[in-house]
């Protein structure tokens, strides 16, 4: 038998799955989690000043490592909602087998 949650949670994934899935959405919800995660990356690079024996660094040679955290940083935010959806999509389809089970035992 399923619960009220789970209830929930197949009606919410069948209406919302579809955008859930959509590359913008991903990013738009997961960069923040990725600027999160990149940020003290960024930091280090513009206050290099507090590391004293750090080398240095050119403009081309800043910039190519800014670039390199921004990729970071996007590959991040869309990695960890790809990952998110499909657990998601794993537990639904979970759920609705469980249902169908549940179905099957109660016309027995």
């Amino acid at each position: 038998m399923l619960s009220e949650e789970e209830k929930e949670f197949i009606g919410w994934w069948e209406k919302n799955r579809n955008g859930e899935k959509k590359l913008m959405n991903q990013l738009m919800v997961g960069l923040p989690l990725g600027l999160a995660f990149g940020f003290p990356m960024l930091l280090s690079f513009l206050f290099r000043g507090w590391f004293k024996r750090m080398p240095y660094v050119s403009g081309t040679q800043f910039t190519l490592i800014l670039i390199a955290v921004l990729l970071i940083i996007v590959f991040y935010a869309i990695f960890k909602m790809r990952f998110k959806w499909e657990m998601n999509e794993q537990r639904y389809a979970e759920l609705k087998q469980k249902e169908k089970v549940d179905a099957t035992l109660q016309e027995s």
